[in-house]
């Protein structure tokens, strides 16, 4: 039950939070005039999808137990904080990491359905005296509706994966209560403790 309820939790909060991030960034390139800066901001923010949760999990946890991070948390809450012993705060990081890792890659899709959207719609939206923001909200968000409502259709569709790399790689004993899912139960059933891989196969299958 715990797992299950942590499973959904997870999922929809960065269904909430991380779904809309790279419809955002995807306009905010779309209004960029220099194609250079654009391409530069495209590249760097397409990185972290390649580096693997390993690698991404190493730094995260380095970072948190670092004396630099801990005094600049000092200066800021007047405390040490540490996201990888506290329940809120680590629920916290597995949403911003999702976002920060899928973000990029995901606006390739919408970009390439902004790219077939006409001139002509924003030439006419110039000359009835729309801004970039109107334009960017009466023209290129419908225009790419279609494509969004497919991308949330699918993501619905995969709501009972919380992400099991990000989880397996980050959590521990302290935060069971908020990190144990699905996955990690599956894992843990199968092949770390009890090797019961009936059971593991069955909650796979669900």
């Amino acid at each position: 039950g715990t797992t299950l309820a942590n499973t959904l939790r997870i999922s929809f909060l960065k269904l909430l939070f991380g779904f809309p991030a790279p419809i955002l960034l995807v306009l905010f390139l779309n209004e960029l005039t220099s194609m250079k800066f654009m391409k530069f901001v495209q590249s760097v923010s397409y990185i972290p999808h390649f580096i693997s949760w390993v690698v991404l999990g190493g730094i995260f946890l380095s970072i948190d137990r670092s004396s630099g991070f801990q005094s600049a948390m000092q200066g800021l809450f007047g405390k040490e904080v540490h996201f990888f012993s506290n329940n809120a705060l680590y629920v916290v990081f597995l949403v911003a990491s999702d976002i920060y890792k899928g973000m990029g890659w995901g606006t390739i899709i919408y970009m390439a359905a902004i790219s077939a959207v006409s001139p002509n719609l924003y030439e006419a939206a110039t000359i009835d005296g729309c801004g970039r923001f109107r334009m960017m909200w009466s023209v290129t968000l419908p225009c790419i509706g279609p494509i969004i409502t497919i991308q949330f259709l699918l993501a619905m569709g995969n709501i009972m994966n919380a992400g099991f790399d990000a989880v397996f790689n980050t959590y521990n004993q302290q935060i069971y209560d908020v990190a144990d899912i699905l996955d990690t139960y599956i894992y843990r059933t199968g092949f770390a403790d009890s090797g019961d891989f009936e059971m593991a196969t069955a909650i796979g299958l669900f």
